[in-house]
C-alpha cells in the first residue's frame, strides 16, 4: 500500500499496483523514492515505452523482449542490457514495469 495525497493505493507484496488504473506519474515518483532512485528524462522514456508496449501487446515486456524491441523505437543504445541496468539497477524489466504501473513481466523471477 502506498499513500499519495491522502489516497491509499493498493499494491501486491512485491510493490506492483493491484489496479493498473491507479497509476499516475506521482505513483512512479513515490515508488522510485522508495528505491532511492531519481527519475530522469531517460527513465521516463523507458516507462512510457513500457506503457505503450503494454497497451499494444497486453503484457509487460520481459528483459529479452525489451532489448529485442526497444532499439527500433528509442535508439540502439537502449538495446544494451548494461545501459538499461544503469537506469534501473534492480532489473530494467521488473523495476521499470513496477514504476510504470504494469504487472510483473512474465519470465521475471
Amino acid at each position: 500500500m502506498i499513500a499519495i495525497n491522502g489516497r491509499e493505493i493498493e499494491t501486491d507484496a512485491e510493490g506492483y499496483l493491484a489496479n493498473l488504473e491507479d497509476w499516475s506519474e506521482e505513483v512512479a515518483e513515490v515508488l522510485s523514492k522508495q528505491d532511492e532512485l531519481e527519475l530522469t528524462e531517460r527513465h521516463w522514456q523507458l516507462l512510457n515505452w513500457i506503457r505503450a508496449y503494454y497497451q499494444e501487446n497486453g503484457t509487460a515486456p520481459n528483459l529479452r523482449v525489451m532489448t529485442k524491441n526497444i532499439g527500433g523505437d528509442l535508439g540502439e543504445e537502449w538495446s544494451d542490457k548494461k545501459f538499461l541496468f544503469d537506469l534501473f539497477p534492480y532489473g530494467p524489466a521488473k523495476q521499470a514495469a513496477r514504476y510504470a504501473g504494469m504487472p510483473k513481466p512474465t519470465g521475471c523471477v
